[in-house]
């Protein structure tokens, strides 16, 4: 009877020694809670979840799989995010709406 080999598991490539830094940003409320659901679901904090989509964004790579985007999606649906990238550079905060 032959010997069976084994495959070797696939190695993780090793972790890399960086320096955070704090920095205070402003983004849209709903787009907050969506961001914080799904670092949750995720088992991430928001930091690691923005930092992956930034590195992923960086590289025109997608940073989501489709089971995610469904899970996106109902988040959305629940936080009642309407906005799309069209959006981007179009939005004005409440304080710079005028007054009636």
């Amino acid at each position: 009877m032959p010997a069976r080999t084994r495959k070797a598991a696939p190695r993780s490539p090793p972790s890399r020694v960086i320096e955070r830094v704090q920095v205070g940003v402003r983004i849209e409320k709903r787009l907050v809670k969506v961001l914080k659901g799904l670092a949750e679901a995720l088992d991430l904090t928001l930091a690691d979840l923005l930092e992956g989509m930034v590195l992923h964004a960086l590289e025109n790579a997608p940073p989501f799989q489709p089971s995610t985007l469904r899970r996106i999606q109902k988040l959305r649906e629940i936080y009642g995010l309407d906005l799309g990238p069209g959006d981007a550079h179009r939005l004005r905060e409440v304080a710079d709406e005028p007054s009636p």
